[in-house]
C-alpha cells in the first residue's frame, strides 16, 4: 500500500511539473488571439503581396531622404586611389595602411601609392598562429571546456583584426610596396587557407596539451610549436608569396618626376620612406554600455604573443567627434570602425539613420537606444575604413565622408556617413595623441579595466 502510494505521488510530482514546463508555450487560446489580431484588411493583403514577392530594402527605401542631398566636403584629407580587399576579412589592415598611404602621397606628391596587404597579413597569419599555439600551452593545465580555453579552439585564427594589429606587424616586419608583393588570388579569397590553417591550428593545440598531460617538457612543446609553424609559414607561402627579404624601389610622383632606385629591407623602407610614428596614435570608443571616461583593454585580443592587447579610451561621441574634425583639418586620416550594414544604402553609398523606413512597412516599432543594441548583441563594430573628410557649417559636422575598401562600389569607392548615423553606429576611432586634450591624455595612465575576448562588443573588424 505505501508502495502504491509512493507511486501515484511522484506520478502526480511528474505530471505537475510537466504541465508548468507547458506554460510558457503557445496556447490554443493564445494562437487564437494571435491570428485573430491579423485583421486582413485590404490593405494587409496589399502589403503581403508587395512584402512576398519584393525585396525589402526597395520597398522601405526613404526616396525623400534621397532629396536635396550634395556630395560636396568642407574639409577633406587629400588621397588618391581605391584599394580593394575583395572576398576577405582584411578591412582592418586595409585601413590601417590606407592612414599611412594618405601621408605617403601628400608627403611625395604620388599620384596613387598603394602599401602590400599580402605582406602584412603573411606575417599577421603566422603570428596570430603562434600567439595561438603559445596559449595553448600556457593553458595546458586548464580543462578543455574552461572558457578561455573553449574560446581559443573556437577562434584559432582569422582574418579579421584591429588597429593594434597595424601597429605591431608594422613595427615589428616593416612594410613593402604593393607591386613588391602584389595581391594573390588566396589573399583575395581567404576563407580556404583560413580554414585549413584553422584546422592545422586546432589539430596541434590538442596534440600539445596531450603532450603536457604526458608531463613533457617545455623544449619538447616548444620544439613541436615550433615544428607546426614552419608547416603553417609553408602553407603561407604556397598561398601568398614568399615575403621579400630586401627589393630594390623607385617611384615617379605627380609631376611625372622619377626617383633614385633604392635598396630597401621592409624595416628600413617604413622606417625610411614612410616614417609615420605608430605609437603616436590612440584608440577611443564610444559604448554608452559602460562608464566614460574610463581605460579598458581586451584580454587576449592582439595579433602578436609580444605585442599589445586592443586598448582603449571610453568617451562620449561628442568628445570624439571634436578630435575627428581636428584631424581632417589637419590633413590627417584616421582609423574608423563602425556596425557598417545598419541602413546602409550601397548603391549610393549613403549611411543614413533614415535610409529605411521599416516601421512603415511593417506597421511595428524598431526602437533600441544604442546601450541596448550593444547589450543584446543588436549592434557592433564589423568594419573598418579611413575617415578622410567631414562637412562643417557654422562648425558643426553635417556629413562625413569614408574612404572604403570595397573597390569602386558606393560613392566613387567611399561612404557618405551623416552626423546622425556617425552618433548611433561609430564604435571605434584612432586619433594622434597632438589632436588629443592633455585632461583625456591623462586617462592612459590608468589601471585598465580588463575585458574578456569574448565580451557582446568586442568583435574584430572585417
Amino acid at each position: 500500500m505505501k508502495n502504491l502510494f509512493l507511486l501515484i505521488f511522484a506520478f502526480f510530482l511528474l505530471t505537475n511539473c510537466f504541465a508548468q514546463s507547458k506554460k510558457g508555450g503557445i496556447s490554443d487560446d493564445n494562437l487564437k488571439n494571435i491570428i485573430s489580431s491579423y485583421k486582413k484588411t485590404s490593405a494587409d493583403k496589399a502589403l503581403q503581396n508587395a512584402i512576398s514577392s519584393g525585396e525589402l530594402k526597395k520597398l522601405a527605401l526613404n526616396r525623400q531622404n534621397l532629396l536635396n542631398r550634395d556630395n560636396f566636403f568642407s574639409n577633406r584629407v587629400k588621397s588618391r586611389g581605391i584599394s580593394d580587399q575583395k572576398s576577405s576579412g582584411r578591412c582592418w589592415l586595409f585601413t590601417g595602411l590606407n592612414v599611412m598611404r594618405a601621408k605617403v602621397i601628400s608627403k611625395y606628391n604620388l599620384s596613387d601609392f598603394q602599401f602590400s596587404q599580402s605582406y602584412s597579413f603573411f606575417w599577421d597569419q603566422l603570428e596570430k598562429s603562434n600567439l595561438f599555439l603559445q596559449e595553448v600551452i600556457e593553458t595546458k593545465d586548464k580543462p578543455l571546456d574552461d572558457k578561455k580555453v573553449e574560446w581559443l579552439f573556437k577562434n584559432p585564427i582569422g582574418d579579421g583584426g584591429q588597429w593594434t594589429g597595424v601597429v605591431n606587424i608594422t613595427q615589428k616586419y616593416g612594410l613593402v610596396p604593393a607591386d613588391v608583393m602584389p595581391e594573390s588570388k588566396n589573399a583575395e579569397n581567404t576563407s580556404v587557407m583560413s580554414s585549413l590553417i584553422a584546422f592545422k591550428l586546432r589539430e596541434a593545440g590538442l596534440q600539445l596539451r596531450d603532450m603536457a598531460a604526458k608531463a613533457q617538457k617545455a623544449e619538447v612543446l616548444n620544439n613541436k610549436k615550433t615544428e607546426v609553424l614552419s608547416e603553417i609559414y609553408k602553407i603561407l607561402v604556397y598561398s601568398l608569396g614568399e615575403p621579400p627579404a630586401e627589393f630594390v624601389w623607385r617611384y615617379k610622383d605627380a609631376s611625372g618626376n622619377l626617383s633614385e632606385a633604392k635598396k630597401y629591407t621592409p624595416k628600413s623602407f617604413y622606417n625610411d620612406f614612410v616614417n609615420v610614428d605608430l605609437s603616436g596614435y590612440v584608440m577611443f570608443m564610444n559604448d554608452p554600455s559602460r562608464p566614460f571616461y574610463k581605460l579598458y583593454e581586451i584580454e587576449f585580443d592582439r595579433h602578436t604573443y609580444d605585442g599589445d592587447n586592443w586598448k582603449y579610451i571610453n568617451l562620449p561621441v561628442e568628445e570624439i567627434k571634436k578630435f575627428a574634425i581636428a584631424s581632417i583639418l589637419d590633413s590627417n586620416a584616421l582609423y574608423f570602425s563602425c556596425d557598417v550594414g545598419k541602413q546602409l544604402n550601397s548603391e549610393k553609398g549613403i549611411l543614413d539613420v533614415n535610409n529605411y523606413d521599416y516601421e512603415s512597412l511593417f506597421g511595428t516599432k524598431f526602437g533600441m537606444n544604442k546601450t541596448q543594441r550593444i547589450q543584446t548583441f543588436e549592434s557592433s563594430s564589423s568594419h573598418g575604413m579611413t575617415l578622410v573628410a567631414v562637412d562643417l557649417k557654422a562648425g558643426k559636422p553635417q556629413k562625413w565622408l569614408l574612404e572604403n575598401s570595397w573597390g569602386m562600389s558606393g560613392f566613387e569607392g567611399h561612404l557618405i556617413m551623416t552626423d546622425q548615423w556617425f552618433e548611433e553606429y561609430m564604435f571605434r576611432l584612432v586619433v594622434n595623441k597632438k589632436y588629443v586634450p592633455a585632461d583625456v591624455l591623462k586617462i592612459l595612465e590608468q589601471k585598465a579595466l580588463v575585458l574578456p575576448p569574448w565580451d557582446p562588443m568586442f568583435s574584430n573588424e572585417e
